[in-house]
């Protein structure tokens, strides 16, 4: 239930679309809100002002949050619910604004990442029946230095600042919990990107994003991101650590390190093998039990970034490598770097230092200019990888790329039968990986349970939040002794796709339960 709102009080639901970046932007923004006085609902019925955080990175991303604007205009439209305004956020509307305002009329404001820090502002100024001016769209690389080192301390557009050192923030605290339950979060700097800032989480859980760095300094043909996120620039390790510690303190026991790029933290900082001295500093903090990165260039691998998230105890070895396809050719049309071999012979070095390590990775079918050869080469890179996860995208145009000015475009057609065809193809590579895992011992970290049903669901070293499957753990009676957050040792007796079916492994080898860190 929703708690009463204060007397000269507004109130305010987040809807994040969108990847784990999104999810931390979001939760700036509630803290921002939260810490001006807005009390935070989760509901956008129940909201006075429906903020949606939307997507801007492909077609069907696209369609998502403008459907999801639709809906939030529905609510509001909808007398019997508390929804008076609905304004859209996040890279949609940075990377459209006026366009977007002028397709969108319904939506009672479009504000771009400049606006985050005076959002509250915006919304009393949107409740007051005022449209704020629409976000004008530029190019965000241009805003800061070319040279990466000229960039420390030029701040981060599109991530709210606030004064003072690290350890101020907004004054007085920020509240109870979403829809008033949970505990006492107070005003902490906690920043996604650059100086403190005040974050607030919105959803619950044993795991959370923790942004390491913005922005991406390559140029990926078929890429839109850097123009609306702007050049590459890392947080400060003491900032990181300061969050992860805050984190921790909310419950957290597995930090989930994203950015555009990881591989080039600490380029900007003077340092680009800064990621390699961070990563043991946050395991080692107190309360966190798994740190896990994402978002991993394969040209930027270095063999010690390679061994430290191989062999550091507390770093999942989990590798989420950005190989987009497999084809030399292609892949030089998509401007990048790499190829089959080099792909095979870094997978090797990885499961060299560590044989269970986690790979996974996504791959683009129907890029201009891709033959029958190039699906055929990529298809044999597949099959000799042994990944655990692919995530397959039909190559569409973006605005402002690159690839959409080369010749060579392949019939939309076409693009969905190739599509289908990797897919099915890693559908089954990646089922034969996971069985490939019956017998393997796994860590488990438990994110649901099923008392009456007597089952554990969690996810193991391999398996990254939310797309790379599950593990399930069978217990029977008792499973209400292993609490949500905890972590089971386990070993691995089935699986179903890319999931697992687990026992506990003490209890399979009878020497009773395993204790369990709640």
């Amino acid at each position: 239930m929703t708690a009463p709102v204060p007397p000269g009080s507004h109130t305010v639901a987040l809807v994040t679309l969108g990847c784990a970046r999104n999810d931390v932007d979001s939760e700036e923004l509630a803290g921002r809100l939260a810490a001006a006085g807005w009390r935070l609902v989760t509901e956008p019925a129940e909201a006075e002002v429906a903020v949606i955080n939307t997507c801007g990175f492909v077609e069907q991303a696209k369609s998502d949050s403008i459907n999801t604007v639709f809906e939030a205009v529905t609510t509001r439209d909808d007398p019997s619910t508390a929804t008076r305004a609905v304004v859209a956020v996040g890279c949609l509307a940075e990377r459209y604004g006026r366009e977007l305002a002028a397709s969108l009329p319904e939506a009672d404001a479009v504000l771009g990442f400049d606006s985050y820090r005076e959002l509250s502002a915006h919304l009393d100024a949107v409740l007051r029946g005022e449209r704020p001016e629409s976000h004008v769209p530029r190019d965000r690389r241009l805003l800061l230095p070319l040279a990466p080192g000229a960039r420390s301390g030029a701040g981060l557009p599109g991530h709210g600042q606030a004064p003072g050192p690290v350890g101020a923030g907004a004054s007085g605290p920020v509240g109870a919990g979403v829809g008033g339950s949970g505990p006492d979060l107070s005003a902490v700097p906690t920043p996604p990107s650059g100086p403190p800032i005040v974050r607030r989480r919105l959803a619950g859980g044993p795991w959370a994003p923790l942004k390491i760095a913005s922005g991406c300094d390559r140029r990926c043909a078929f890429c839109a991101i850097p123009r609306f996120r702007g050049s590459f620039v890392s947080r400060p390790p003491e900032e990181v650590l300061a969050e992860a510690r805050w984190l921790a303190g909310q419950g957290v026991r597995e930090l989930f390190l994203v950015s555009e790029n990881s591989t080039s933290y600490g380029k900007d900082l003077g340092d680009v093998r800064m990621l390699e001295g961070l990563l043991p500093r946050l395991a080692a903090v107190d309360g966190v039990d798994r740190v896990r990165v994402s978002y991993l260039q394969p040209a930027e691998m270095r063999p010690g970034l390679v061994e430290t998230i191989a062999s550091t105890p507390g770093v999942a070895p989990y590798f989420d490598l950005s190989f987009q396809h497999a084809s030399p050719t292609l892949l030089r049309r998509m401007r990048r770097f790499g190829g089959t071999e080099d792909f095979l012979a870094l997978i090797r070095d990885i499961r060299e230092r560590c044989p269970g390590a986690g790979i996974r990775s996504n791959v683009i079918v129907g890029f201009p200019g891709e033959t029958e050869r190039d699906i055929v080469e990529l298809e044999r890179f597949l099959q000799a990888a042994g990944l655990d996860h692919v995530g397959v995208f039909g190559y569409s145009d973006e605005d402002h790329t690159e690839a959409e000015t080369l010749p060579g475009t392949v019939d939309p057609e076409e693009v969905a039968v190739r599509r289908e065809r990797i897919t099915s193809l890693v559908e089954e590579l990646m089922a034969q990986r996971a069985e490939d895992r019956i017998g393997e011992t796994v860590r488990v970290l438990v994110e649901e349970v099923d008392a009456e049903e007597g089952v554990l669901v969690g996810r193991a070293d391999h398996q990254g939040p939310e797309v790379d499957g599950e593990t399930r753990l069978g217990l029977g009676h008792g499973a209400e002794r292993y609490p949500v957050g905890s972590f089971v040792e386990a070993v691995v007796v089935g699986a179903a796709g890319a999931d697992l079916v687990a026992e506990p492994a003490r209890a399979r080898s009878g020497h009773g339960s395993l204790g369990v860190r709640a």
